[in-house]
Order: structure tokens, then C-alpha cells, then sequence
């Protein structure tokens, strides 16, 4: 009998215990159904990139001399550049510029190490494509006007999640007893200051 009373108390104490489980994983979805969506509604609603967002790289051809440095500093060396000697002018003269944004990490190392400002990044994201060869762009294709999401009259332009009310992009509230992995930044700097005063003689 005795036993019997045991295995029927670790059961109900099993029960309560995974109730509880369940409760605290249902505290959670409710307070996400509280919530506003975070979802963008693509391709009506876009989000306005960053000011150092690196995205399609645009390409002057009048301001381009030939020197190859955006080869020489490109990661894997992407930027294909085809120039013949004018012997009248003696220089060279670009004949032809291409970039395949297939393979391209947009480091935007070739933007940066330009002398003459002929590459710059842009905020076009939208590259995909049914055929990776569409991917291999030209002077004539990085020739033309970057797409800003703010000068397409059918399309709601959001900054970030600044749309979302406040408060909403936090973490869960931990309870004050229940302490974060971890310490925080000053504590940090308090314990390296007590370390340093205890090693000086």
C-alpha cells in the first residue's frame, strides 16, 4: 500500500511539474500574440537601408582610367577590366568594365580604393535572378540609376521597425531574483580595478 501511495505522490508531483513547464512555454506565446507583427509585408512595404548599407555598385565609364586597382584590391579578384594602349594619346582607353554580383562579397574594397571616384554603393538589394549569368553586370548595366525604395509611388517605404510601438523589439522581463548569465559591464571594470590595486605593491 505504502508503495503504491509513492509511485501515486511522484506522479502527481510529475503532473504539477510538467503543467508548469507548459504554463511558462504558454506565458511566452501569449506575449507574443500581445504583440504588433515585425513581418514586412514584401514587396509592398520595404525597408530603406541603412546609410552604410553596400549594395549594387554603380559605375561612371567617363571616369574610369583603366588602372586596375579595384582588381589588385578585390578579396578574389572579381572586377574584369578590358582596356586597350591608345598610342595617340598615350594612355590607356577603357573598352570594356563588368563585375559579376554573382560571386561579389560587396566588400565595396573597390569603391573605397578608387582614385577616381568612378565606383560608388548604392541601396539596391534586389538582385535576384532565374539565371546566374543575368547576375553578370556590365559598364552599361552599373551604368544605370540606382532603385531607391523612396521614389516608387506603389511601394510604403519603412525605416527599420521604427514603425513598431516602443518597447516592443526588448527581451522578456526576467524576475529581480532571477539573476543574467554572466556580469554586467561594470562590474567587469570594477572587478579588473580591484585586481589591478591588489597587484601594485
Amino acid at each position: 500500500m505504502l508503495k503504491f501511495l509513492n509511485k501515486v505522490g511522484d506522479y502527481a508531483k510529475e503532473s504539477v511539474q510538467a503543467a508548469r513547464y507548459i504554463g511558462q512555454g504558454l506565458s511566452v506565446t501569449f506575449d507574443h500574440m500581445r504583440r504588433r507583427p515585425i513581418t514586412v509585408q514584401y514587396p509592398y512595404e520595404k525597408l530603406i537601408p541603412s546609410e552604410r548599407f553596400r549594395g549594387r555598385i554603380h559605375f561612371e565609364f567617363d571616369k574610369c582610367i583603366s588602372c586596375e586597382v579595384c582588381v589588385r584590391v578585390c578579396p578574389i579578384n572579381l572586377p574584369v577590366v578590358d582596356w586597350e594602349f591608345n598610342k595617340e594619346l598615350k594612355k590607356k582607353q577603357l573598352k570594356h568594365y563588368s563585375i559579376d554580383f554573382g560571386v561579389c562579397i560587396f566588400c565595396a574594397n573597390c569603391v573605397e580604393y578608387c582614385p577616381t571616384n568612378c565606383l560608388s554603393v548604392t541601396e539596391e538589394y534586389e538582385l535576384s535572378t532565374f539565371d546566374r549569368h543575368e547576375l553578370n553586370f556590365d559598364s552599361v548595366a552599373m551604368g544605370r540609376l540606382p532603385y531607391k525604395v523612396t521614389d516608387d509611388p506603389m511601394v510604403t517605404p519603412i525605416r527599420e521597425f521604427a514603425y513598431l510601438p516602443a518597447g516592443v523589439m526588448d527581451g522578456h522581463d526576467l524576475a529581480k531574483d532571477r539573476l543574467r548569465a554572466g556580469q554586467h559591464p561594470e562590474e567587469i571594470a570594477q572587478a579588473a580595478e580591484s585586481k589591478k590595486e591588489e597587484s601594485t605593491p
